[in-house]
């Protein structure tokens, strides 16, 4: 048996899932403190979650890469939904601008993507951590033909 499976008392398991969400309009507003708060609160949320792990974390300026590993006793739609929703919560509380730009308090678009990684584990928590550098290789290219 692999070292990565975990236990329960009475499950053994091992639990990866790839999530990519976006801010209503994909508005690009995690910038700088914005992002940091965010990843922060991300941590804090998931430590209060027992046995649920951040194995990556992204936080480009219009959506959030990240990849948790979850035990089987929850249900990912539950997990993620309270997730968004606690996160808006507190986005809204810290950075009242926002509430403009999000009139009616709807801070995420409606959906999320999730996908369970498997085998192929190390090329999607590469592509995570690859993705900020990507993103910001782009901007700055777009930049360029704009001067």
């Amino acid at each position: 048996m692999s070292k990565s499976f975990k236990k329960l008392s009475h499950t053994i398991y091992e639990c990866k899932y790839h999530f990519v969400f976006c801010p209503k309009y994909r508005y690009r507003i995690f910038k700088d403190d914005i992002a940091a708060y965010t990843r922060q609160q991300v941590y804090k949320f998931c430590s209060y979650k027992d046995l649920v792990e951040v194995l990556e974390l992204n936080i480009v300026e219009d959506h959030v890469h990240m990849v948790l590993s979850i035990p089987p006793k929850y249900a990912i739609s539950s997990l993620m939904g309270s997730l968004k929703g606690n996160l808006a919560t507190k986005l809204f509380q810290r950075y009242e601008k926002l509430g403009k730009r999000y009139w009616g308090r709807h801070f995420w678009s409606r959906g999320y993507c999730v996908s369970t990684v498997g085998l192929d584990e190390e090329k999607i928590s590469k592509y995570v951590s690859w993705q900020e550098m990507k993103e910001k290789e782009i901007e700055s290219q777009q930049l360029k033909l704009f001067k």
